[in-house]
């Protein structure tokens, strides 16, 4: 699986964020899923859901504080980087 995402240290805390489709942020149970699954290819840290909506605009699911830290980050200051994960 090719997923697009970062790994990011902010504040001391380092968290993974992996763009998915709008259909995995929107249900829950999807969402939980979906993490649990690459869970293993980001040890020991928080993973962020990161979809847009068709105007481009970020939805993000995952832990609050993470999220609301987001909310104030443009996606073009993400360092986007592509994962291979076997």
């Amino acid at each position: 699986m090719v997923v697009h995402g970062a790994v990011i240290i902010e504040q001391g805390v380092t968290f993974a964020i992996v763009v998915v489709k709008q259909t995995v942020t929107q249900y829950t149970v999807r969402a939980i899923r979906f993490r649990q699954s690459i869970a293993p290819f980001f040890p020991n840290m928080p993973i962020i859901l990161m979809s847009q909506d068709r105007e481009g605009n970020p939805h993000y699911y995952g832990r609050k504080d993470i999220v609301d830290f987001l909310k104030t980050v443009p996606l073009d200051k993400i360092p986007w980087k592509t994962y291979h994960i076997y």
